[in-house]
């Protein structure tokens, strides 16, 4: 299961992800979709692990992605 919690990111001082909450359980489908610019490509970025959220939690199976150190990060 992912699950996204008040997820905000921001670049300089515009604000792309505002506060984003969703949960998706195993086999589930979920699609994001919006305009370009919208936000989706940094939501991607952030649950990847790519980029760190300027605040919230991102869950895998109840694990916190970015309370992970570095390389329990890269041995999930």
């Amino acid at each position: 299961m992912i699950e996204a919690y008040d997820i905000r990111k921001s670049y300089g001082s515009l604000l792309v992800l505002k506060g984003i909450n969703f949960r998706a359980k195993a086999a589930e489908v979920l699609s994001i979709v919006g305009a370009s610019g919208a936000g989706k490509s940094s939501l991607l970025q952030v649950l990847g692990s790519l980029s760190r959220p300027d605040s919230g939690k991102v869950l895998i199976d109840g694990t916190d992605l970015f309370a992970l150190g570095s390389n329990a990060l890269a041995d999930f």
